[in-house]
């Protein structure tokens, strides 16, 4: 299903609706495809967490571990 987004603007409970029915919707723009509201848990079939460079990246096997690392410094007290 397609539809504008001054119908996202305007009729966003059907929309939700529609996408609680499994279905996906296409959010349009001046008429081209800008979003796309998918039901919350559903995955593209294809697409991984982590993409890009971040894919194979040494840091991304412990993703929490990597971030604290970064944050060091920047939030102690000490």
């Amino acid at each position: 299903m397609q539809a504008s987004a001054k119908d996202l603007r305007f009729n966003v409970r059907e929309l939700l609706e529609t996408v609680a029915r499994g279905e996906e919707v296409i959010i349009t723009y001046r008429g081209k495809p800008r979003a796309r509201l998918i039901p919350f848990g559903d995955k593209p079939e294809g697409e991984d967490e982590l993409f890009g460079i971040w894919a194979d990246h040494e840091a991304s096997e412990d993703v929490n571990a990597y971030i604290q690392t970064i944050r060091k410094g920047r939030f102690d007290a000490d």
